[in-house]
């Protein structure tokens, strides 16, 4: 028996209701067997001129509707709220739940059968994926695809390289001038961040997990190809609604396994982590933080990608794109689980392969041995946090060294250059109240810059511990998503300048050597934390985010709520 569309619950209505629903449509130029039972697909879209990664999505979508009319669709375009990672203040992350709710409900509340989310910046994928599986009506991702590679002085650069010329100017080795030229040949295309950063990750995570076309992830924003994948992806949205492949039939604990694995393999970025955490929570999949070390221990860095490694996503693209990868770690992966086009993992790895092995390595014989994301516990991170041992320096992966605290980021900023400042290359920088709430919203300012007078000695890296997040264009021995964070009275928040504290990355140990009882009485001394904002969504969001071992989603999200409207109108 055929399943009824979504979409005639309103616009297959007889009277007045009908009457309504088809008629104000009819106003945009669509004729009336349009609304006679054509599957209904809704191109969600993240399009802003203040999301620049994202600003060329009115395009992409004009291909994406191409191949949902070539399939006997009606496609429909609608805006949700869009996160520019590089301009929004205080920080993006603090509106992804926010949008991930404008997605579910814009869904939900729509005839809409099926759903393409264009996602690209930062926030945009794991906020469309959040909403859209809340839902769970079919659903499918079109990236935005990376920028082409940036040229400076003769040489490639990206946006990893930010943090090495910003230090670089800070030492007196590069000029403002010279930081001019750079900043002029960074961003030479349309697309997101060129290294193997957050979206560039987020990216890669749903084609792992099966959900998008396999390819999606690597394609730079500049070439043809994005535009065909797009149109291939409205093509196959309308298939999908046919077969009722929904998010849940794709997105099994095996498959959040696959995009574990994957993200090690590559590089990805640490805030993986948060946003896998927050889409599990939503399609009721156990995840925990301890499931990012056992899951990724052992598999080793093959691609060899900035900020980990060398080359770019333009590379990767070149070099036969992430199912080269996959193909390459085919033996740990879950190869039977489904994807969005209908075929298992093994089925779409046939005719994988690698084009380059400068750019993707093999298991065999890895561009470095460690890789993924190591959870680290202990009495500083009582519920965890987490280190890229990839992107961090190997002499600091076991270390002892005293605290030099500062209380929030502002304090940072107005005492990291101080030559007064007690600080050696011994010292551990912490940085107390960047966390979900204490900030609010988690920022990425985990990747501390050095100070001052170290750059001018030729350090390049310290142990770095904060409550927050950094870039996933960051690198360094940085320690983040300290668990419970500042503003919840972790033990974080008890930290004073002196303290030894002790990292042990192997044994995946981060511990305050404190008394026990000294620690006792600190915390005990600390007062509760008043919600300093008294109206509007950030006090929502202070009131109910969780923890970062739990995903920072809000609490009353975890679960799906279904495509079910709760009331009908007129």
């Amino acid at each position: 028996m055929k399943k009824k569309l979504r979409s005639q619950e309103w616009f297959g209505k007889k009277g007045k209701d009908g009457f309504i629903y088809r008629a104000w449509m009819k106003n945009q130029g669509i004729p009336n067997d349009e609304f006679l039972g054509k599957p209904v697909i809704g191109i969600c879209n993240t399009w802003s001129e203040l999301t620049p990664c994202n600003a060329h999505f009115r395009e992409l979508a004009e291909s994406v509707k191409r191949g949902i009319i070539e399939s006997g669709g009606l496609p429909l375009e609608f805006p949700v709220m869009s996160l520019g990672e590089t301009l929004i203040k205080p920080t993006a992350m603090l509106y992804r739940n926010l949008v991930s709710m404008d997605v579910e409900e814009s869904i939900r509340a729509n005839p809409l059968d099926g759903v393409v989310l264009m996602c690209g910046c930062d926030k945009t994928t794991p906020a469309l994926v959040m909403g859209a599986c809340s839902v769970d009506i079919p659903s499918i991702v079109v990236s935005g695809g990376a920028m082409l590679t940036g040229k400076y002085e003769g040489r490639n650069i990206g946006t990893s390289d930010i943090w090495r010329f910003s230090e670089s100017v800070r030492s007196g080795i590069m000029t403002e001038e010279e930081l001019n030229l750079a900043e002029a040949g960074m961003c030479r295309s349309r697309g997101h961040c060129a290294v193997m950063g957050t979206a560039s990750s987020m990216a890669c995570m749903v084609e792992a997990l099966g959900l998008s076309l396999p390819g999606n992830a690597a394609i730079p924003a500049a070439d043809s190809n994005r535009k065909v994948l797009a149109q291939l992806t409205g093509r196959r949205i309308v298939e999908m609604v046919k077969e009722d492949l929904k998010p849940s039939t794709i997105l099994t604990r095996q498959a959040f396994e696959n995009a574990i694995k994957v993200n090690a393999a590559i590089g990805g970025s640490t805030n993986f982590v948060i946003h896998l955490l927050a889409i599990a929570g939503r399609v009721g999949i156990p995840l925990c933080m301890e499931d990012f070390d056992h899951l990724s221990d052992n598999i080793p860095l093959i691609a060899n990608l900035q900020p980990s490694g060398e080359y770019f996503m333009e590379d990767l693209y070149y070099a036969g794109g992430l199912p080269a990868v996959m193909k390459e770690i085919k033996k740990i992966l879950h190869v039977d689980c489904i994807t969005s086009n209908g075929k298992t993992i093994e089925e779409n790895l046939i005719y994988a392969k690698t084009l380059n092995k400068s750019v993707v390595s093999s298991v065999e014989n890895p561009f470095k041995k460690h890789s993924g994301i190591a959870v680290l516990k202990g009495n500083l991170c009582e519920f965890g946090a987490i280190i890229k041992p990839s992107a961090a320096d190997p002499y600091l992966m076991q270390h002892t060294g005293r605290a030099i605290v500062f209380e929030n980021i502002e304090d940072y900023k107005l005492r990291i250059d101080d030559p007064e400042l007690p600080v050696d290359e011994n010292s551990v920088l912490v940085l107390k109240n960047v966390g979900p709430k204490g900030y609010p919203g988690m920022p990425e300012v985990g990747n501390m810059g050095l100070p001052k007078k170290l750059l001018e000695k030729g350090i390049t890296d310290m142990v770095r511990i904060s409550d927050g997040r950094m870039s996933g264009t960051g690198f360094g021995t940085v320690i983040l998503h300290v668990s419970p964070e500042t503003a919840d009275n972790g033990v974080i928040a008890i930290v004073q300048d002196g303290d030894l504290i002790q990292l042990d990355v192997a044994k995946r140990q981060l511990n305050l050597l404190v008394e026990k009882e000294e620690i006792a009485r600190r915390r005990t001394a600390l007062a509760a934390i008043p919600n300093p904002f008294s109206r509007g969504y950030v006090r929502l969001f202070v009131e109910h985010v969780e923890q970062a071992h739990l995903g920072a989603d809000f609490d009353f999200l975890k679960g799906g709520s279904g495509s079910e409207v709760s009331r009908d109108s007129h």
